[in-house]
């Protein structure tokens, strides 16, 4: 599977209701519509994902139902969105709960409410060209497990104790793993585990080991 497949399905779930994300897919990434579903999330028609459009994902299991294909598609918009050349900070925001959070597990950030907002902008700030390489995809129920990489070039800045480490057009790719837990349409929480230290090595910042041992 290449990205641009799972791309491409979600651009079109997009324009088929889902959220307030309207892109059509380019001419040359050309893609039947997603049928829309009968039933209504919140005043929001759901979109359901087609089998065809199914078998372009890397799923470890392809007999979902219909509310596990629905919940699937919230969560490739929220991928679709986080992308570096067409960021869309407030469907992203929306696809939480009122009461809805992003964990950063291994930085040890929560963000909620407002603060959901400064999520996506801060990666691209970082990476310009930021995308999510998709690489294994679970759907059990409300829940939705996703091993993938963070891939961009670092072409920004990074705020550091020590001070700014500015870009250098190092390519990055950071393994990732992803759960999502989702009621009635919504994500109730998401659980994000970044592989900093590789991200950090491709970026080229160095741990200062010596540092380290010198304050023991």
């Amino acid at each position: 599977m290449t990205s641009l497949k799972w791309k491409t399905i979600i651009a079109t779930a997009a324009v088929a209701g889902l959220g307030s994300l309207a892109i059509a897919a380019a001419p040359t990434q050309a893609a039947s519509p997603v049928h829309t579903a009968s039933a209504t999330r919140g005043g929001t028609a759901v979109p359901d994902l087609t089998p065809r459009q199914l078998a372009e994902l890397p799923l470890t299991d392809r007999h979902l139902t219909r509310h596990e294909r629905r919940n699937l598609a919230v969560v490739l918009r929220d991928y679709y969105v986080a992308e570096g050349d067409h960021i869309d900070v407030p469907t992203f925001v929306n696809s939480f709960a009122k009461d809805g959070v992003f964990n950063d597990m291994v930085a040890g950030q929560a963000y909620r409410g407002d603060a959901l907002g400064t999520v996506l902008p801060y990666m691209k700030s970082l990476f310009s060209d930021v995308h999510r390489d998709l690489k294994r995809i679970t759907v059990n129920g409300d829940v939705v497990s996703i091993e993938l990489s963070i891939d961009g070039t670092f072409d920004g800045q990074l705020q550091t104790p020590a001070g700014v480490v500015k870009g250098n057009g190092n390519r990055v790719a950071a393994p990732t793993a992803d759960f999502w837990y989702l009621h009635d349409g919504k994500v109730e929480q998401f659980n994000c585990f970044v592989g900093y230290s590789k991200m950090y090595s491709d970026m080229g910042v160095k741990w200062d080991w010596a540092g380290a041992v010198g304050k023991n």
